[in-house]
């Protein structure tokens, strides 16, 4: 495997410290934790083709994975209960200020059996017919657009356009 060199991981954590703060989020002040994290996105970009969180076990196959990639389905609501993300690449501003150190967070993503169970019933569920555009939710953060298409890139998040789904 192809050795990441310094100046790729920090050229990612550059990016990824601008986009976070720029859409309310905060990075580890951990430097050398965070740029472990960023090191295991790179390796996992080159192993899988996607930013599969280096703290999950990911399968190989994005339509999979789609929710563990970075960042996962699950930050914002790990955020909100426990002050930092599964992995803790992103902290909460109370847990950033106080210098705490993040909580062990519990798992929340569900079962590869109950994750297809859930998809079944999406690819189900009846859209009104009266809207003359439809709702595309991102999963990462929830911002809602009303397009033909979801957009590139989640405008709060930066979360790609793969990490929507048809909401309404």
């Amino acid at each position: 495997m192809n050795k990441i060199k310094d100046e790729e991981i920090d050229k990612l954590y550059d990016r990824l410290y601008r986009e976070a703060e720029s859409s309310g989020y905060h990075l580890n002040p951990d430097i050398d934790f965070t740029r472990e994290l960023v090191k295991g996105l790179l390796i996992n970009e080159i192993r899988y083709g996607y930013w599969a969180c280096p703290c999950r076990l990911a399968s190989g196959k994005k339509e999979d994975d789609l929710d563990i990639i970075c960042p996962c389905d699950y930050r914002d609501a790990d955020l909100s209960e426990y002050g930092s993300c599964y992995c803790a690449l992103y902290l909460s501003q109370e847990i950033k200020d106080s210098k705490k150190n993040p909580e062990s967070i519990p798992e929340r993503r569900p079962s590869k059996e109950e994750r297809d169970r859930i998809n079944k019933q999406k690819s189900t569920r009846s859209i009104p017919s009266d809207l003359s555009k439809p709702v595309y939710r991102c999963k990462v953060c929830g911002y809602l657009c009303a397009r033909d298409e979801p957009p590139a890139v989640c405008p709060i998040c930066k979360a790609k356009k793969d990490r929507f789904e048809r909401f309404i």
